[in-house]
């Protein structure tokens, strides 16, 4: 297995990679650069949960995605972002949309808890009221 750059190729320059696709970067797009030079950019996409693909594609300012929610995923995840959480109390912002995810379970009362919490008017939740109003309970 080859580990490192490969003879004759150069390690990614993120941060310059950066400045040549954004400009003026916004502070969240620095601190993901700097986190894929510091380690790589497949580690910093797993700490995500996203792929390396979309973390290259962020930083060369092509993702087509949903770039706010890749946003709030780096500051949770790499710049230590919290929210208060009305049942658990202070969350960092990726777990918070993490639970936003997570489907419904009856087997678990706190999963069942936080589906409620986060489809019930949280302020933080990215849930939009016509997707939250099908839900019986």
């Amino acid at each position: 297995m080859n580990r490192g750059p490969q003879a004759g190729r150069t390690a990614v320059d993120y941060l310059t990679k950066t400045s040549e696709a954004w400009g003026c970067a916004p502070d969240w797009i620095i601190v993901l650069a700097e986190a894929c030079s510091r380690s790589s950019q497949s580690a910093v996409a797993k700490q995500l949960d996203y792929s390396p693909a979309t973390v290259s594609q962020v930083i060369s300012n092509t993702y087509r995605g949903d770039l706010s929610r890749v946003e709030q995923m780096v500051r949770g995840a790499l710049m230590a972002e919290v929210v208060p959480c009305p049942i658990l109390g202070e969350l960092a912002r990726n777990k918070c949309l993490d639970w936003q995810a997570k489907p419904q379970a009856i087997t678990s009362q706190l999963r069942s808890t936080m589906y409620r919490a986060c489809r019930s008017g949280c302020p933080h939740s990215r849930i939009s009221a016509s997707h939250s109003s099908g839900d019986s309970e």
